[in-house]
């Protein structure tokens, strides 16, 4: 484009001041001379004239056709060893052709300029420019960013890609991040360090060079860093761990020196790592050995975090959702002192995160956002966030101006079963999915340790046919064996239900015996609930390789034990269906009451479902409150 451009404007300057003209014989040459139609010669060098005619009337004249106004020509000189007479005699004849209109000062005599016309000059000095200034462009401006990646100054393919935060950019502060009290306690001490360093100094404390935060996706990490760049009033650069790796060796190195070297130019300042399990892998990990680029990388951060010149005013702040793979010298203290857990907001976190997400969005007064809280039981924040605005696109579809009670419902069914689907079922398969979907419900019901039900349904949702729900009524951390067990005999419960009526097993249970089996194996490799096998915890293949484990063995037991552990989980398996099938032949009755309710409103809450069989409800936490449990009502 820029050779293009100049070349362009050589051309448009050549065309504006070089004048047209026409180069004429010499004979006609000497024609003008005698009828006195020449009005200015200019001499270039001995062998060419330029000139201008007088009159463009003239018969003559028109013959040339000669361009512009003034009828520019030029004539290319025979051998003349001198010009003198030749001028003269232009002189005389214009002189006699054209004496009474010069005497009366009509006409100018004919100019003759001996030196050359600047104007003519114009031209030449452009296009024999014009080729050293590009060839200066090419070896001062276009060759560096042509060079090798690794090549010079010039080049920004090694410079950091790191963006520096503004303050008034953003208006992400601690206010804006809710449910996480701990995690905002120990980043509120990094920021207030950062404001008054003294006040830390004064009994000798020194605040953590590196602070890691660690939780699973969607639970809040980068806004944490958001909110910690709104509330620090020092310089702020962020980066992805993957944006320092390059196909080039050493420009992950490079780049990581450039942007420490910048940090210290701006020190005090933070730096947050977003995605740090990029980079900080394991070193020596896998067949092909630690000489990777990943690796130089890692080691230039280990270097510049806490090497042999240590940085005492850049503060590091890493996020990762894989702490189990990061090298152990990147955890050490010295590097990244603090470990922050982002865990799992409680029902008191969640309400605050619900009442962030919806602040500006309109409510209707049946919204009662504690509720939602306490029924969201395991949700992230992104989770919530997922929420409020699929109720707020719900309510713009059915042309609401608030957002109800209701879109809430349908949005959490939307999260947790999936989107309804159309399918031409008949009757038959309806009925099918109803007695599947029964089993399960009953079983949730009468199973002592099993999780609430919260909706049965036999409409299609997603790959499901039917779905059948339940979770605790509040959060968990530890389940017991025999939860663990209720769970089993509830997964069971849809395969026994068919085996009752139909007489035999239908594929529609291939989901159920998958979750089932793994939920066994864990239970008898992972949580040491075997009487067989006793508290001892198998490793079964769950590590891989290039995370830097064990290359060549998949597991730490014989062929002896795996077998053992085969036996145990079909055990656990075969007692779970024994007993969901006795359990809903002793509740036969019952099971038929639900599937024709089914058929008729193929949707059903714990309530509706609790008053169908004429069951007391169920205990809720909220009743402690005078409230009743929150139901969500069928579609």
């Amino acid at each position: 484009v820029i050779l293009g451009a100049l070349l362009l404007i050589s051309l448009v300057a050549t065309w504006l001041f070089v004048p047209a003209q026409r180069t004429i014989s010499y004979d006609k040459f000497l024609g003008l001379i005698e009828r006195g139609q020449i009005s200015k010669l200019t001499l270039v060098g001995s062998a060419k004239i330029q000139g201008e005619i007088r009159d463009n009337e003239n018969e003559f004249v028109k013959e040339l056709k000669l361009p512009g106004d003034r009828g520019r020509f030029s004539v290319v000189l025979p051998h003349i060893d001198n010009l003198d007479p030749l001028l003269r005699e232009i002189r005389d004849k214009d002189y006699k052709v054209n004496k009474e209109a010069i005497d009366g000062k009509e006409k100018q005599p004919v100019q003759i300029n001996p030196e050359e016309d600047q104007s003519q000059w114009v031209g030449p000095l452009l296009w024999g420019v014009l080729p050293m200034v590009l060839i200066l462009l090419f070896f001062f401006f276009f060759l560096p960013r042509m060079r090798d990646p690794m090549g010079g100054a010039y080049n920004s393919f090694v410079r950091s890609p790191a963006r520096r935060y503004e303050k008034g950019k953003t208006r992400t502060t601690f206010d804006d991040v809710a449910g996480m009290e701990n995690a905002k306690k120990e980043l509120q001490e990094v920021v207030e360090f950062l404001k008054s360093p003294e006040k830390f100094q004064r009994l000798g404390a020194q605040v953590p060079k590196g602070v890691l935060l660690v939780g699973a996706p969607g639970m809040g990490k980068t806004l944490l860093a958001r909110a910690v760049a709104g509330e620090a009033g020092v310089p702020f650069y962020s980066i992805n761990g993957s944006e320092f790796i390059q196909m080039f060796v050493g420009v992950g190195a490079t780049r990581v020196r450039d942007l420490f070297r910048t940090a210290k130019e701006n020190a005090p300042c933070l730096m947050f790592i977003d995605e740090i399990d990029a980079v900080g892998r394991m070193r020596g990990a896998g067949v092909g050995g630690g000489s990777d680029e990943r690796e130089q990388t890692l080691n230039q951060i280990l270097s510049e975090m806490d090497g042999f010149q240590p940085n005492e005013t850049i503060i590091v702040i890493a996020a990762t959702n894989r702490p189990d793979v990061l090298d152990s010298a990147l955890l050490r203290p010295g590097r990244f002192d603090r470990h922050v857990t982002v865990d799992r907001p409680t029902w008191q976190g969640r309400l605050a995160i619900l009442k962030v997400h919806v602040r500006n969005k309109p409510l209707a007064d049946d919204v009662d956002l504690e509720r939602i809280a306490r029924r969201t039981i395991g949700m992230s924040g992104a989770d919530l966030r997922n929420l409020a605005n699929e109720a707020a696109l719900i309510a713009t579809r059915y042309d609401k101006n608030s957002i109800g009670k209701s879109d809430f419902e349908m949005a959490y069914d939307r999260i947790k079963m999936g989107t309804t689907r159309e399918e031409p079922f008949g009757d038959e398969e309806k009925r099918r999915t109803a007695y599947h979907e029964a089993g399960h419900a009953l079983c949730a019901i009468f199973e002592p340790g099993a999780d609430p039900l919260v909706k049965v349904s036999i409409i299609p949702r997603g790959m499901a046919g039917g779905v059948t729900w339940s979770q605790p009524d509040e959060d968990q951390i530890d389940i017991s064996q025999s939860e663990m067990m209720a769970k089993l005999v509830m997964a069971m419960g849809g395969r026994a239900a068919d085996r009752i009526v139909f007489g035999e097993a239908n594929s529609g249970a291939s989901q159920d015996l998958k979750q089932a089996t793994r939920l066994a194996r864990m239970m008898v490799t992972q949580f040491g609930m075997s009487e067989r096998l006793g508290p001892v915890a198998y490793r079964t293949g769950e590590e891989h390789t290039f995370l830097g484990k064990d290359i060549y063995e998949s597991r730490d037991f014989s062929e002896g034990t795996a077998r053992l552990i085969d036996e145990e989980v079909q055990r656990l398996l075969r007692e779970a269906d024994v007993r969901s099938f006795d359990l809903l032949t002793q509740h036969r009755a019952d099971m038929e009451k639900l599937v024709d309710a089914l058929m008729l409103n193929e949707e059903m809450d714990r309530e509706d479902v609790e008053k169908l069989l004429g069951l007391p409800p169920s205990p809720a936490k909220d009743e402690k409150r005078g409230r009743p449990p929150l139901v969500i009502a069928p579609a």
